[in-house]
């Protein structure tokens, strides 16, 4: 059996679930349960980032411990899988469970092993926004993060450790050459490939406990705690189970990972940098997604602007969300993202669209059930009128294209009923009539397939209502 790998980051738990963290994890649920329909054994990992100075910040002018802070947000992204109707056996990793936090002190011992952890005294601009240190060229004319406008940047002055970024730079570029769909878009590799080849710095991976306790003891000297970046990293290892080699990590290790655009130079340099220090084999591929906006403004929890996908699905359904998350927004450049928009959206292509069309067919089905025995008993159809070009959409990340082709045959089909009119056939020539009702039941049960990984309760609900011959209930309706 072949093995599928799949995580997306994860989200810091300073604030509760938005919406663009919802179309990351909708975006690998399809493609994990993409996999899964092609026999594939899956590991679908996600969780929560909950180290750091902006965690710490948090907690604090909430006047709650640490802990107790990201227990109680952490459960808010957990329950994501049921709001958003996520793979049943997805995998949730905590960057405090005592499991991540053992292997993140074995990933630095073997870094620290290999000659690529350093101890020096230094000065830097640092957002706290993207946990990040910032040149002059990131900051705007008033000295603030071109992601972050709205946060003051700090200075920081103090004596850390360093990870040997700078060592990687030869490696790494090769990495990309024998790997050239490493990272999906390509302009988004071409992006990485010149941040790398303008030469890399050395940065740090640790914080003096002192002035920031929250995170991992740097092994060996306590007075000295994990840099979040290099922790959080490593929970797509420690997902599974390494630093033991066998058994999942041997199974699904290198596999895909799924993350915004401002996550490429963590994801598709340090980490892999980091990798390659510890010994551990590359990821197998990135694919990196754009940002919403909101009325044309980047759409962000430090801007205040953001929507809050349980809102959404609590008024319009899991299906509604995940529709427009993947036909509306475009899978790689920035989309914009208004309650206006997903109103009409849902309102054109969901409630009068495949509802209404799923109902029409459904009602002549029933209504001349007994006559025609459509049903289960002489239904049958195979997966391979699927079209190839629909799953090489999926597989490339084209989720808009994937849902133009289903909507393509939504459109196709109701133009069949217009142009026959079986409901009217029906009282002339009842053999034709009910041929051509039967075909549009096997068409509507390929739109059911196709739609299976992308909006899986729609697709059952199609399934289960042409094999009992009924029409169901309004697939969409709002709460």
């Amino acid at each position: 059996m072949k093995h599928f790998y799949i995580t997306t980051t994860l989200p810091y738990v300073n604030a509760d679930p938005h919406i663009g963290f919802a179309l990351e994890i909708v975006q690998a649920d399809v493609l994990a349960r993409y996999h899964a329909l092609l026999g594939e054994a899956i590991f679908f990992n996600t969780g929560t980032d909950e180290h750091g100075a902006k965690v710490y910040a948090k907690a604090e002018e909430n006047k709650e411990e640490p802990q107790k802070y990201v227990d109680r947000y952490a459960k808010k992204f957990k329950e994501l899988a049921k709001v958003l109707n996520l793979y049943p056996e997805i995998h949730f990793i905590r960057t405090t469970d005592k499991d991540h936090e053992s292997a993140a002190r074995e990933f630095w011992r073997r870094c620290d092993k290999n000659g690529d952890i350093y101890k020096k005294f230094y000065k830097i601009k640092y957002c706290v926004g993207c946990e990040l240190e910032k040149t002059n060229s990131e900051l705007d004319g008033k000295g603030h993060c071109l992601i972050h406008p709205n946060l003051e940047i700090q200075i920081i002055e103090e004596e850390n450790y360093f990870f040997r970024f700078s060592k990687y730079q030869k490696p790494l570029l090769e990495f990309y050459e024998k790997n050239p769909e490493f990272v999906v878009p390509d302009f988004r590799f071409n992006e990485i490939k010149r941040f790398v080849e303008r030469g890399l710095e050395d940065f740090s991976i640790s914080r003096l406990a002192s002035k920031m306790p929250w995170g991992i003891p740097v092994p060996d000297d306590e007075s000295q705690v994990m840099y979040v970046w290099f922790d959080a990293l490593i929970n797509y290892i420690s997902t599974l189970e390494w630093p033991k080699v066998e058994g999942k990590f041997s199974d699904f290790w290198p596999g895909l990972q799924v993350a915004g655009k401002d996550n490429i130079r963590q994801q598709a340099a340090m980490w892999q940098a980091m990798l390659m220090s510890a010994g551990v084999p590359n990821s197998k591929q990135i694919f990196i997604h754009g940002f919403f906006t909101s009325g044309g403004q980047k759409m962000s929890k430090s801007l205040g602007n953001v929507i809050n996908p349980l809102d959404l699905v609590n008024e319009y359904g899991t299906d509604a969300l995940r529709y427009y998350l993947l036909r509306e927004t475009h899978p790689f450049e920035d989309s914009d993202f208004t309650i206006e928009k997903f109103k009409e959206a849902y309102n054109a292509n969901l409630a009068n669209g495949l509802g209404n069309l799923t109902s029409r067919i459904l009602k002549m089905a029933e209504k001349y059930g007994s006559q025609t025995s459509i049903g289960k008993s002489d239904f049958h159809i195979s997966e391979a009128k699927i079209a190839p070009e629909f799953k090489e959409y999926l597989e490339k990340f084209q989720f808009n294209k994937a849902m133009d082709m289903v909507w393509a045959e939504i459109s196709a089909i109701d133009a069949e009923i217009q142009k026959t009119e079986p409901f009217k056939l029906i009282k002339t020539d009842k053999e034709k009539a009910i041929s051509i009702i039967k075909e549009l039941l096997s068409r509507l049960f390929v739109v059911g397939k196709m739609l299976h990984p992308i909006m899986p309760e729609t697709s059952e609900k199609i399934r289960a209502a042409i094999k009992a011959n009924k029409m169901p209930a309004s697939l969409f309706v709002r709460k």
